[in-house]
């Protein structure tokens, strides 16, 4: 698909892979953003807010270049909303998407924190709460102008992190660059790990960093610079986990596995 020749695109940025609704509106220089309640309400609550985002920046929807979501990976019901949200706008409007990768986003969130602590080569990992006693984990290195990425998005298991990062009897632990909310999610069971978290400003005090919108609408201008549109029908979301839903047996049998389990961890 052809692009506008427009010199400063207006992109739409929204993301609901975790339970925060994160959107921006960016037209140059200039970036509007919004963090709102997302989960169960992100159905409901999406559309309105990315409205309110138009108004504030006295724009329509005509006026946009194209739509950035975040694919994930993040919650089932999250995704879904993104992506047929960004589908239905994005064919009505005739514009193209741009597909964004949560985990970058959060990564993007901590560098636009302190551009200035990050240098070509660095690299990161993105550790956000799957549930069920599971992580998405992804790696991804800064080569001085955009993202590359290191370790492809999975699936881990809760206990993965100490087996990678401090094994047991080990005098230290790796050195490691981390950011997300997979420490707030289980502060028992990653406690070593929350003291070396980067959180969105100074310290890690000042919470874990997120798919924001500074950092969608970073990753959104980028991409349409590089061309990276798809057309409208290509807007699908991206899953590491094959299976988000387990039977009552399946689950009443993970259980007596952890229950048995030492210090009740069961291992992938």
């Amino acid at each position: 698909m052809s692009l506008p020749a427009s010199a400063a695109p207006i992109l739409l940025a929204l993301d609901t892979a975790t339970d925060r609704i994160h959107a921006a509106l960016s037209l140059g220089d200039t970036v509007h953003t919004l963090d709102l309640p997302g989960g169960a309400q992100a159905s409901s609550s999406l559309l309105p807010a990315l409205g309110g985002l138009l108004s504030q920046a006295a724009r329509t929807w005509a006026d946009l270049d194209a739509i950035a979501f975040g694919r994930g990976p993040g919650a089932f019901t999250g995704l879904r909303t993104a992506c047929s949200v960004t589908q239905g706008l994005a064919l009505a409007l005739n514009r193209p998407v741009i597909a964004l990768d949560t985990l970058m986003a959060v990564a993007e969130c901590t560098r636009l924190a302190d551009p200035l602590a990050w240098s070509a080569g660095d690299t990161i990992w993105i550790l956000q709460d799957a549930r069920m006693d599971e992580l998405y984990v992804g790696a991804f290195r800064w080569d001085g102008s955009d993202w590359q990425v290191s370790h492809p998005a999975e699936l881990w298991a809760l206990d993965e992190p100490a087996r990678r990062w401090a094994p047991e009897g080990a005098a230290q632990a790796v050195a490691l660059r981390w950011a997300g909310n997979a420490a707030r999610a289980y502060p028992d069971q990653l406690a070593w790990l929350k003291a070396r978290e980067l959180g969105v400003g100074s310290s890690a005090d000042e919470g874990p960093a997120q798919p924001s919108g500074a950092a969608l609408a970073s990753l959104a201008l980028r991409a349409w610079q590089r061309g990276e549109t798809l057309d409208a029908a290509l807007a699908l979301p991206l899953y590491v986990r094959d299976k988000v839903a387990q039977t009552t047996v399946e689950r009443m049998a993970a259980k007596v596995a952890k229950d048995a389990a030492p210090g009740g961890v069961v291992s992938a």
